[in-house]
């Protein structure tokens, strides 16, 4: 199959290991003092433990985990709003599927719905508007959640409403920026960084120019990656060689899907419904200047901030769990003192044992648990594949 098993080739792993390994010889790192890389994105994380990547990269070469999962990073208060949005009489709540069961300071979406909210699970924000041509006498809010990646379908979901006239659709929109994301990384004294794995996905809708303040004024490589093992691997090798030859530059690697402008319909569709808030909070990270969207007052008959009242508090995470340390990249889910004990996916404490892009849940579902929580990095002579 096309971009798949020529993508899992080991043999071709074993080339580009054998690459890395020379590289990392070349540079002042060792076990004790690791060069550190952080893949932005949490499809990039699943794929690193599904094919073992961590295990056969130097271990003088640390991969970091970043704030790349949308669930992950929205932050307790707005999920009590979302969840007082669906509590609120005649009113269908409609979220993906990997919304529903993050848990809020109270309960969850899932939660809600056991409780008789109507809260119903969609795949695009489309099957949300179809519902609310299905139910005119309701009114029916689509929980708006993502990068730029998921932000087009949102807004081009808002245009057909307006241009059919639907008028008991509205959206929260939860929509968030990756770069300034990682402009408060980069911030961040606690957080030394030597180098980013770019989001494949995101770099789709925005190409490649947004990156360039990243290594412009923080001097940091940025590699742009698709999300099979040789593409991972290939990202690693290109971010090292920038560093043996002292160059920082954003270079693409997933050039099958990513270019230099991006898709500029997507762009166009964001910039005509949404504009960008002076600043909103993300789990673990807190208040981002510039870092998420809302909607513009042209289309604010959609809004369902301005459509009902909702609290807008600041919560705090519950005691017991770490996630926004392991969202910042300054602790691994096996540092949480309740990770795979009192959090697990069937019982999740936080948000990145929930969700799909989830650190916490790439750890839990691929295993290695024992060796992850002592700490070591056995190598293996191949990939898994």
């Amino acid at each position: 199959m096309k971009y798949v098993t020529e993508f899992r080739d080991p043999k071709k792993a074993q080339a580009l290991l054998a690459e890395i390994e020379q590289l990392s010889q070349l540079l002042p790192i060792s076990t004790a003092k690791p060069l550190k890389l952080m893949e932005i994105c949490g499809g990039h994380t699943h794929s690193i433990f599904k094919y073992g990547l961590e295990t056969v990269l130097p271990e003088s070469i640390e991969l970091i985990h970043g704030p790349g999962c949308p669930v992950c990073v929205m932050p307790r208060g707005r999920l009590d709003n979302a969840i007082a949005l669906a509590e609120q009489p005649n009113v269908i709540f409609t979220t993906f599927g990997d919304a529903m069961r993050v848990p809020g300071s109270q309960k969850s979406l899932l939660q809600a719905k056991a409780q008789k909210a109507d809260v119903r699970m969609v795949y695009s924000p489309l099957d949300a508007l179809k519902i609310a041509k299905e139910n005119p006498d309701r009114e029916i809010i689509f929980f708006g959640i993502g990068f730029e990646t998921t932000a087009p379908s949102t807004a081009l979901t808002v245009l057909q409403a307006k241009a059919e006239g639907i008028a008991n659709f509205s959206l929260f929109c939860n929509h968030v920026l990756v770069v300034p994301a990682l402009e408060a990384l980069l911030s961040n004294p606690d957080l030394q960084l030597d180098g980013f794995i770019g989001p494949g996905h995101v770099s789709t809708v925005i190409g490649t120019e947004p990156y360039h303040i990243i290594a412009d004024k923080y001097r940091k490589p940025l590699v742009i990656s698709g999300f099979e093992p040789l593409d991972i691997l290939q990202s690693v090798w290109m971010l090292l060689k920038q560093l043996v030859e002292g160059r920082c530059e954003v270079e693409n690697q997933y050039t099958r899907l990513v270019n230099s402008g991006g898709n500029r319909v997507a762009q166009d569709a964001i910039a005509k419904v949404f504009t960008v808030r002076d600043r909103f909070e993300w789990r673990g990270l807190g208040e981002i200047p510039q870092s998420g969207l809302k909607i513009r007052d042209e289309y604010a008959q959609f809004d369902a901030e301005v459509k009902f009242v909702v609290p807008n508090r600041q919560v705090a995470d519950a005691k017991a769990c770490q996630c926004g340390e392991i969202l910042k990249g300054v602790l691994k889910p096996w540092h949480c003192k309740v990770f795979g004990t009192a959090c697990t996916p069937e019982n999740p404490i936080g948000t990145c044992m929930v969700s799909s892009e989830g650190a916490c849940a790439a750890y839990y579902k691929y295993g290695r648990l024992s060796t992850l929580a002592k700490q070591s990095r056995s190598k293996k002579s191949q990939v898994s594949v």
